[in-house]
């Protein structure tokens, strides 16, 4: 494509959306009490899902990423560490850099267990703290026949 051509077609575009804005939206699904027009939904099962998949990490990186103790049997000095020792006491310089090696590797597998433990935690609690949060709001904002005010006629007082 010529390069005037492309710019014929960008002015075209331009003069044919030069009206005004337009933002592209989904249409309202209704549902979720009220009108449906502006109104705010979480989905707890949401919240749920992510920090039940943290506590799964959590859970199989405490079993598995022990590197330290891998090998041993016993819970105590793994087989890379037996290793190192034993080059160590060869003179090896290999058997520090394998010593760091786990070093490493288990200050970083404590805090990805300790962030993994965070975000469970966290997700939990914004779960049942939001939860709280609605039944509050739900029980001060009621219409007079006991049925819930909408976010989009809550919008209406602050014009």
């Amino acid at each position: 494509m010529a390069w005037d051509e492309w710019e014929q077609l960008k002015t075209a575009a331009a003069k044919k959306h030069s009206a005004g804005m337009q933002l592209n939206h989904l249409p309202d699904a209704g549902g979720g009490g009220g009108s449906g027009a502006g109104d705010l939904v979480v989905h707890q099962d949401d919240l749920g899902a992510v920090g039940h998949e943290a506590f799964i990490l959590h859970d199989r990186l405490s079993k598995q990423g022990d590197i330290a103790a891998a090998g041993s049997g016993q819970g105590s000095e793994g087989s890379t560490m037996q290793a190192a020792a034993v080059l160590k006491s060869h003179n090896f310089t290999t058997a520090s850099v394998m010593e760091l090696a786990v070093d490493l590797w288990t200050s970083r597998t404590k805090t990805l267990l300790q962030a993994c433990a965070d975000i469970s935690n966290h997700l939990d609690f914004t779960k049942k703290q939001h939860a709280q949060d609605d039944d509050q709001i739900a029980a001060s904002l009621l219409n007079r026949d006991g049925s819930g005010v909408s976010a989009s006629v809550l919008n209406e007082y602050f014009k």
